[in-house]
């Protein structure tokens, strides 16, 4: 036996001789897709489940909050005469218009003040002392300019979903590898080649956050830019069913919101599968855990 040997098979037995234990590596296991939807869904059907038990009891009456059955009924009712269907339509062309105008003036103001330090001495300052004003505050200022228009409810859905990206954009782009840059420089890329080629690549992870927070806040900013006198959109579907008691229409159109934020977490976790493949092979690795 050797001597590295025996000194492996002495230092093993002394371990054990204090009550100390060899430390096990747990190998992870990738659990299947199938089994990952259906631990997801129990949540929600839990929900549901709860929801039927107390409307069937008598817990929950039709004037508080209509059965999952009524509920369905009214989807039936409200696509069966069209307005559902323009509801939709509407609110998603809000809200992807305003995250459009918001989501991209925050990029770009995120690389101007991560990537130039004139750009963060002139504007970083100004956009956090904008960044603290609540949205909602904005409401009356934006009727007085706009009227009450579409421009007014797009443009408080702009602001909200600005600020996410603008500090995820600023922070990705100042944790660029300064060495990498410099090498690009060396090589004669311009400033504008270096943001295309390295900066926003390397920015990547944090510009998809930002985006799923933008995401989010453009379904709760609509929320509140449809309680500006609209006379279309699943904010007027509310206010409609508020006016007639309607607790099945009213808990159809909270659904429906909830249902387009938990969209929208999901169009950003394709686009993460498809951006950054490695990332979402490390988060399968750990999966059986």
């Amino acid at each position: 036996m050797s001597t590295a040997t025996t000194r492996a098979a002495t230092g093993a037995e002394q371990a054990r001789a204090a009550g100390l234990v060899a430390p096990r590596a747990r190998a992870a296991t990738a659990r299947p897709r199938g089994v990952s939807l259906a631990l997801r869904a129990l949540g929600p059907l839990a929900l549901i489940a709860a929801w039927q038990i107390s409307s069937a009891t008598g817990a929950l009456t039709p004037d508080v909050l209509a059965s999952p059955g009524q509920v369905l009924q009214a989807v039936g009712e409200l696509w069966g005469n069209g307005q559902l269907a323009d509801a939709l339509s509407t609110s998603l062309t809000r809200a992807a218009l305003g995250l459009l105008f918001g989501a991209g003036a925050g990029l770009v103001l995120g690389v101007v003040t991560g990537f130039f330090r004139l750009g963060e001495e002139l504007l970083d300052s100004a956009v956090q002392v904008l960044r603290t004003v609540p949205f909602l505050a904005l409401v009356p200022l934006f009727m007085v300019w706009f009227g009450i228009t579409e421009t007014a409810k797009i443009a408080l859905i702009g602001v909200a979903t600005s600020f996410p990206m603008y500090v995820s954009a600023s922070g990705g782009v100042r944790n660029t590898d300064r060495k990498l840059v410099e090498a690009m420089r060396s090589f004669g890329l311009s400033r504008w080649a270096i943001v295309r080629e390295v900066v926003l690549p390397g920015a990547l992870p944090a510009l998809l956050s930002g985006l799923r927070l933008s995401m989010t806040l453009s379904v709760i900013a609509l929320i509140a830019a449809e309680e500006i006198n609209s006379t279309e959109g699943i904010g007027y579907l509310m206010a409609q069913a508020q006016n007639f008691s309607r607790t099945d229409v009213l808990a159809v159109c909270i659904l429906i919101y909830g249902l387009l934020g938990l969209a929208a977490d999901g169009a950003v976790r394709v686009l993460e599968r498809v951006l950054m493949p490695w990332r979402s092979a490390g988060g399968r690795a750990g999966a059986g855990r």
